[in-house]
């Protein structure tokens, strides 16, 4: 990998979807997401849909291995709503997807809306059954006369298909918006977060949820902080860690008691007091949590950088990476046309060496870890785009870029006056065992990997 403004070691795979200027709102992408081995790849859009992409068979066999994905699968997941007893109305927009582990030849993912969350078992199906005795081949019932003899129906192969069918829909348990969905590990329950509430639900039960955080207040106008994100731990299935909008991330043990109010481990980073301003709290929500394949460590997202917290340490950080510290003297601009509200994800590679987020301008951080965070060396982060340049040069190494801060920039810089806006990257996802990344830009998902 090399340092920003020069060529790197990550190239353009593909793109998905189209890459007109005449994108409805119902096309933009709103959660991307990799299954356990990174096979098949889902993304969700605000118009209800789920979008499965499966890995190019013979992207696995060339060397070195690309990162080619086909559509798979494409499904209408949630429908617009309206809640008559609120006068409500429920987007449909699908705000995350959580794969299951694969346990036969099904899989089988979770979706949500911002109340309802539904399980989708997506199958297979390459055989059809003649020979039927009580109805004809077309399907329609056979006159008991015309049936002489007994048949044994046989099997006979037919063109593949894909289907994909709701087996659970979990709904009626959130008065406010879902923002986050965790499979534990057990694979046997899972947790749904809103801005107050956490609940504990079982994937063969939709009518009963276990209520096991509530920050709510008795008066809401004592409210000083919401949830923002909450992830289960990947291998300690009573462990749980939830952040909220004043930047601080609890872990909680179910162990402890019914109601995890009262958490195990409490981590926030002092605030300097000579830094405080009227965005201070503004930025430094937390949009995502993360924590890593290990177990061992936690990724945060606040507005405008990554911090890496070890779980046997709350006082502070033991990394912190800035993603575009440039944009602290725009917060103001930033406030008046809403963009520092922004939820930036964030994700972990698969060997939790590096990190991955997103920017503005299609711009999206790749962070390699290694040594102190606050003495980045030239290899340990890159500044990469998703446009429509890198799609017409496929495998060809991206350019690294780089944004001055200042008015006096150099040659290969772009001032920060200059940058998109409208641009974001928001969801991103990196494949569970190699170096493959997929970053959502609007309406189209950008695959990229790195040669090595």
């Amino acid at each position: 990998m090399a340092g920003n403004g020069g060529e790197t070691t990550w190239c353009f795979s593909q793109v998905k979807g189209t890459l007109e200027d005449d994108v409805t709102e119902a096309d933009l992408i709103s959660c991307v997401e990799f299954n356990h081995d990174g096979e098949l790849l889902a993304t969700g859009d605000k118009g209800g849909r789920v979008v499965i992409f499966q890995r190019d068979p013979a992207s696995k066999q060339c060397v070195p291995k690309k990162g080619e994905y086909n559509v798979y699968s494409t499904f209408q997941s949630h429908e617009p709503e309206f809640d008559y007893l609120k006068s409500l109305e429920i987007e449909e927009k699908i705000n995350k997807i959580r794969w299951l582990k694969r346990k036969n030849q099904a899989h089988f993912l979770l979706s949500t809306n911002d109340k309802t969350i539904k399980l989708w078992k997506v199958s297979e199906r390459d055989k059809r059954v003649t020979g039927y005795n009580t109805r004809e081949e077309g399907g329609r019932p056979r006159e008991p006369a015309r049936i002489t003899q007994l048949r044994v129906p046989t099997v006979r192969p037919a063109e593949l298909m894909v289907e994909a069918s709701p087996r659970r829909i979990f709904a009626n348990a959130h008065t406010y918006h879902i923002n986050s969905i965790s499979l534990n590990s057990d694979q046997e329950t899972y947790l749904s977060a809103d801005d107050l509430r956490i609940n504990l639900w079982h994937l063969e039960i939709t009518d009963q949820s276990f209520n096991i955080v509530d920050i709510k207040p008795a008066n809401m106008e004592e409210l000083t902080e919401v949830i923002t994100a909450a992830e289960f731990h990947p291998t300690e299935c009573n462990l749980f860690v939830y952040s909220s909008s004043k930047g601080t991330i609890r872990l909680c043990d179910m162990r402890a008691a019914a109601l995890c109010d009262r958490h195990a481990k409490l981590f926030e980073e002092p605030e300097d007091p000579h830094a405080r301003s009227f965005f201070s709290e503004i930025i430094s929500s937390i949009s995502d949590v993360k924590l890593s394949n290990s177990g061992r460590y936690m990724m945060s997202r606040d507005y405008l950088g990554l911090k890496v917290w070890d779980l046997r340490m709350e006082t502070k950080p033991v990394e912190t990476y800035p993603v575009h510290e440039y944009l602290r003297s725009k917060l103001c601009s930033l406030y008046e046309n809403d963009c520092i509200f922004d939820k930036f994800e964030c994700c972990w590679s698969g060997d939790d060496q590096r990190l991955m987020t997103g920017s503005y301008n299609g711009f999206f951080r790749v962070f390699e870890r290694g040594g102190a965070a606050t003495t980045t060396t030239r290899r340990s982060e890159l500044t990469l785009e998703a446009s429509r340049e890198c799609a017409a040069r496929p495998r060809q190494p991206l350019r690294a870029r780089r944004v001055a801060a200042s008015a006096k920039r150099k040659k290969d810089e772009i001032s920060v006056d200059c940058l998109d806006f409208n641009k974001k990257i928001l969801h991103t996802a990196w494949h569970p065992h190699e170096s493959i990344i997929a970053v959502a830009a609007t309406n189209n998902l950008f695959i990229f990997q790195d040669k090595f």
